[in-house]
């Protein structure tokens, strides 16, 4: 089966994003595929390349960098929802006129249309958050 995941929660207000992470794992070791990972609103803050937590919690950010690593798995954050949040790759960092990117690169940042596409090309598309 064909997943496609939509996070809606931010990785450091509840369980969303984590929970996301850990159906994420369980699907890959079950043999199921994920066409593409979807963050969109206060769930970009998942892709910061840039955010620290304190040693005895765990790092959610880095559940979605070790997934993409591992399985190739495409990150996607919504590009309106990116620009509100801070959340910026080279290309928007350049072009708004910012010092650097602001997100890991393991992350993409694209339109709706990605997530469009990533419905139309799975058997289910679960969101996490809300």
């Amino acid at each position: 089966m064909i997943y496609s995941l939509l996070v809606l929660s931010s990785p450091v207000s509840g369980h969303g994003s984590r929970t996301a992470a850990e159906f994420a794992q369980c699907v890959l070791a079950r043999g199921h595929s994920i066409r593409r990972v979807f963050f969109l609103d206060a769930g970009t803050l998942a892709s910061s390349g840039t955010s620290v937590f304190a040693q005895d919690e765990s790092d959610p950010v880095h559940l979605w960098v070790a997934l993409a690593e591992q399985h190739a798995l495409e990150l996607v954050i919504c590009i309106s929802s990116a620009l509100k949040y801070g959340m910026l790759d080279q290309a928007e960092a350049n072009r708004h006129g910012r010092p650097g990117p602001t997100i890991n690169p393991v992350f993409a940042v694209a339109g709706l249309g990605q997530l469009v596409d990533a419905c139309a090309h799975s058997d289910r598309l679960i969101t996490f958050g809300g």
